[in-house]
């Protein structure tokens, strides 16, 4: 047999099993889905969360919004926090060392002021330079906190510190929460029973061209752009069915970093975010579920299907790119960090199924495609292509993911219905028809130079400039001025 022949041979059945195995997982996940957003819904159907927000037993929670350069969001989202419906609350926003006119303007907008207050290094932090509490009694739940730039997972550190309350929720201070967020996020920590649960997420969607007008989220829109709608059908499913399912077997290895609630006790014995990694969000999760694993402990990590966050995406390829390249960064940053429960039995469905998957079809998926399209070129240049089996091939895996995505709308149409427009939906399927052409093959770049820049040890966060999500709200007559008869009014109307 000739070398070539046997190359050849080799790297279509190497490919063939690689995709044969994640589009069986795809499958899995998707019928695992189905039963676990059924068995939410039916036991959440007659819950009165009013019960919960107004409870003195309800669990205390300290929100934790880290800011850094958000001067284009920061006043209408810690408004948006501001008037979360929920009895046992404080608010801790972190500016952490911005450059531009962020902590200025929440001195202005809130009538902050420095006071003395004594900080706990029970985490080890860059210093607290000032920490801020409002004049006005109606922001008691603001608290301030001006410390030296020292990256997101630090900046979280320093908010875990300084939090008064047993659970904490960690939230980008650019995202607008749904009135009832938090009553449903706090609910599994309630309602588990023979099991501790150390944290849980909930859906996180697109708030690009949505109606936001003083911190609340007045309309939904299907997103103009073509970048941030491919990301809204991406998020529906990867919350709706990827989480959903994973989070049905208790194997879910991530609680996005945009929303999410943790138990402070726990965080604090893991040590807190890891300062050392750009995926911080991921790799607490994962050293939250080993100390668990490896104390022999019951223990959950939970998924909330409702859609309870809106977050402004990347609407420039730029952007977008430094996004991804970050996360498949903080990915390799985690797995390598946690390499040990890789295939290890002591660590039960996490070290035998969770970490392998994600090795295997998150972190390492970006470079067997690129390596695929190399070697594609490389055996189409020799004419080693036998065209009619790899157009059949291809055809295959592009009307797969097609369904796979129309699926994932059709769930989303079927439960909690955001986009509700027939127009909206047809959109979204047209938009999954140049997936595979324009945004996919740029997101697998982007996860190329992630391999690259970890391999040259760059650690860079990278900027995330944001447009602002208020040049979508509907134009007010007048803006209302803040009075306790105008706070009173507004949380009536909630």
């Amino acid at each position: 047999m000739r070398w070539d022949s046997m190359i050849y041979d080799l790297i279509t059945y190497v490919i063939f099993i690689y995709s044969g195995t994640q589009l069986l997982f795809y499958v899995l996940i998707g019928l695992y889905s189905i039963g676990a957003t059924n068995k939410y819904a039916n036991k959440n159907s007659l819950t009165d969360y009013k019960l919960l927000a107004v409870s003195p037993y309800a669990p205390s929670i300290s929100i934790l919004a880290p800011a850094y350069n958000e001067e284009a969001n920061i006043i209408e989202n810690v408004r948006s926090l501001l008037s979360i419906y929920y009895n046992n609350l404080e608010l801790i926003v972190i500016n952490d060392g911005s450059k531009d006119d962020s902590l200025h303007q929440l001195i202005a907008a809130y009538d902050l002021v420095k006071i003395d207050y004594f900080v706990s290094y029970q985490i080890a932090t860059k210093p607290v330079r000032g920490v801020y509490k409002s004049k006005n009694p109606i922001y008691k739940k603001l608290v301030v906190v001006d410390k030296a730039n020292g990256g997101k997972a630090d900046a979280l550190n320093v908010g875990i510190n300084m939090a008064s309350n047993d659970y904490i929720v960690c939230i980008d201070v650019d995202c607008v929460l749904e009135q009832d967020a938090l009553l449903k996020l706090m609910k599994p920590f309630l309602e588990t029973t023979g099991e501790k649960v150390i944290a849980t997420g909930g859906v996180v969607r697109i708030a690009n061209s949505c109606e936001i007008q003083r911190g609340r989220l007045l309309k939904v829109h299907l997103p103009k752009q073509y970048l941030p709608r491919m990301q809204a059908l991406e998020y529906i499913r990867a919350f709706l069915l990827g989480r959903m399912a994973w989070s049905r077997i208790n194997g879910l290895l991530l609680i996005s970093g945009a929303f999410g609630a943790f138990d402070k006790e726990i965080a604090i014995k893991v040590g807190g975010y890891d300062h050392k990694t750009v995926g911080e969000d991921m790799e607490l999760v994962v050293r939250m579920r080993r100390h668990m694993e490896e104390l022999k402990l019951p223990y959950k990590v939970a998924f909330i299907p409702d859609p309870l966050c809106w977050t402004e995406a990347p609407a420039s390829y730029k952007i977008l790119g430094r996004q991804r390249n970050r996360w498949t960064r903080g990915t390799i940053e985690t797995l390598g960090i946690h390499k040990k429960m890789f295939f290890n039995p002591r660590y039960g469905l996490l070290g035998m199924l969770s970490y392998p998957y994600w090795f295997f079809f998150e972190m390492c998926a970006p470079g067997v495609e690129f390596i695929g399209l190399v070697a594609f070129v490389i055996m189409a240049f020799f004419k080693l292509i036998y065209w009619p089996t790899f157009f059949a091939f291809l055809l295959f895996i592009i009307t797969f993911g097609y369904l796979y995505s129309a699926f994932a709308i059709y769930m989303e149409v079927r439960t909690y219905n955001q986009y509700r427009r027939k127009t909206d939906i047809i959109k979204l399927l047209l938009t999954v028809l140049t997936e595979p052409f324009i945004f996919h093959p740029f997101v697998v770049l982007s996860g190329v130079r992630g391999y690259i820049d970890k391999m040259q040890n760059k650690s860079s966060w990278g900027e995330m400039t944001r447009q602002g999500l208020n040049k979508n709200a509907r134009p007010a007559i007048a803006a209302a001025p803040v009075t306790v008869k105008n706070v009173l009014l507004q949380a009536q109307e909630n």
